[in-house]
């Protein structure tokens, strides 16, 4: 079935809030013609909203009749009306009971409060009001849903239907219907904090998982076999470089590594330098959407890839041209720690070869804390003790030891914030 962008006048392909494109079939004729609405359920479901709200927005709009409580699925308006002029109504139909007012997300929630409509936004956490003088409004809030325990039929039939065209999640809200679940629409579940890979423009450019293939996937499908000559005979399949800086499980802090899709991208990062001459030519935004692609975009082990793969010995002037995109995907405290530890392997390897490259660990937390790649709180705790978790300890405390003067100076700054106030 045909997917659309749930806001039409974005026309980013890899916009990750999906939904149907509206069907419609006209019955009946002379007085007695009607327009079904075939699929209003699952569209709803793609905007988190009650069919009811969209058939009788529709119904308000066109000045006609409809039937907001079928029992049957079968959602009519009186009339004969085009699809494409439906669609039309819906676009305003989800700019004012759909979209955030503040950041333009449709990842909203409805919330009665006192007789005011409040879109409750799970991506910016605002709380928008919905105008009162609209229709709309005044039915939302005399037929406000009720709470249930079990969706009705009419809803699980539209949730199947929506997780099979990859336009709903679990919950029925907007989104992906991948890996990630949805989390601000990125709901990373591997994010300690909670928080998501947003919403936002890469440089301004929205953030949105990829959700242009529909796909049903079985359970088994995601099974990894983390047996130890599994995880060896994937590692070795991996290029010469790659395979020795980036190791398979032992950047999750929960023992969920392993996933050979992180290879993929640092697999498909080392193909492009090695196309292009070299991995500066390879762009930004070509491997952010490559990693959007495979879904793993808010992840904070894509972190930990790609601070192996796009960063080299000239590591203190590649990060002003990375940061713009490293900062669309470090979003946590748990993604600033994979930053740090992918940069100590990274050292450490170099250092390996060039130990007078190690002092350049200095310039480099600089300029991360700089581009607010990495925050106080973060790094400080860092830098208090030496871990075997990205390379052997006794290069950890060799890389902790020539980071002290940034440390230094970071203390010595917040002492005199802290003396100030």
């Amino acid at each position: 079935m045909s997917l659309i962008n749930v806001r039409r006048d974005v026309s980013d392909a890899f916009y990750r809030y999906k939904m149907e494109r509206l069907q419609t079939k006209i019955e009946g004729k002379g007085n007695g013609i009607k327009t079904v609405v075939v699929n209003v359920a699952g569209v709803a479901l793609s905007l988190a909203r009650p069919p009811a709200f969209v058939i009788k927005y529709f119904g308000f709009e066109l000045g006609a009749m409809t039937n907001h409580d079928p029992k049957d699925d079968r959602w009519i308006i009186n009339g004969a009306h085009e699809a494409g002029k439906l669609q039309d109504h819906l676009d305003g139909f989800i700019n004012k009971f759909v979209l955030c007012k503040n950041c333009s997300n449709p990842e909203t929630d409805v919330k009665i409060d006192n007789d005011r409509i409040l879109l409750d936004c799970k991506a910016c956490g605002q709380r928008t009001a919905v105008d009162l003088r609209l229709k709309l409004s005044g039915f939302i809030l005399k037929n406000q849903p009720s709470k249930k325990n079990k969706k009705d039929k009419v809803e699980r039939r539209a949730l199947k239907r929506a997780k099979q065209n990859g336009t709903a999640t679990e919950n029925g809200a907007p989104g992906s219907g991948g890996e990630d679940g949805s989390e601000n629409g990125s709901n990373d579940q591997e994010d300690e904090n909670g928080n998501a890979g947003s919403d936002r423009e890469f440089n301004k450019l929205q953030s949105e998982v990829v959700e242009d293939v529909a796909i049903e996937v079985k359970d088994d499908e995601w099974a990894v076999d983390m047996s130890e000559e599994a995880v060896k005979a994937r590692q070795a399949q991996l290029p010469g470089d790659f395979k020795q800086k980036l190791s398979l499980n032992d950047d999750d802090e929960d023992g969920e590594g392993g996933n050979t899709i992180y290879d993929e991208l640092g697999d498909w990062i080392q193909t492009e330098a090695q196309a292009k001459g070299s991995i500066d030519d390879v762009d930004s935004i070509d491997i952010y959407l490559k990693a959007k692609e495979m879904g793993i975009e808010g992840k904070h082990r894509t972190v930990l890839v790609l601070v192996q793969t796009i960063f080299d010995k000239n590591i203190c002037a590649q990060i002003p041209k990375r940061a713009g995109m490293l900062k669309q995907i470090i979003n946590s405290e748990r993604h600033e720690k994979a930053l740090l530890g992918g940069t100590e392997r990274l050292v450490g390897n170099i250092s390996e070869e060039n130990p007078d490259f190690l002092p350049q660990i200095v310039k480099i937390l600089q300029l991360y804390y700089h581009h607010d790649l990495i925050s106080e709180d973060v790094v400080t705790k860092w830098g208090t003790h030496a871990s075997k978790k990205y390379t052997d300890k006794n290069t950890s405390r060799k890389i902790r030891l020539a980071a002290k003067p940034f440390l230094d100076w970071l203390a010595e700054a917040s002492d005199e914030e802290s003396d100030e106030e």
